[in-house]
């Protein structure tokens, strides 16, 4: 028996939580979940934060989001 043939697209969200990198990935991929169907992984792309007063303020990531077309 011959496996069906699959495609795979990748999405760019960029997320951000005061609590950390991980708060900030859960948040990204809730919403991911939200729109899109069939998501097979993730890939953390980048890492930032933001400063105020000196403070580190927000923790940001641009992650991959990789699904399935249908």
């Amino acid at each position: 028996m011959e496996k069906a043939s699959k495609v795979a697209r990748i999405t760019h969200i960029i997320a951000e939580s005061p609590k950390g990198f991980d708060d900030a990935v859960k948040v990204g991929f809730a919403r991911a979940v939200k729109t899109l169907r069939g998501i097979t992984g993730l890939r953390i792309a980048e890492q930032r934060v933001s400063v105020k007063d000196n403070k580190i303020a927000t923790f940001r990531v641009k992650m991959e989001v990789i699904f399935i077309l249908e």
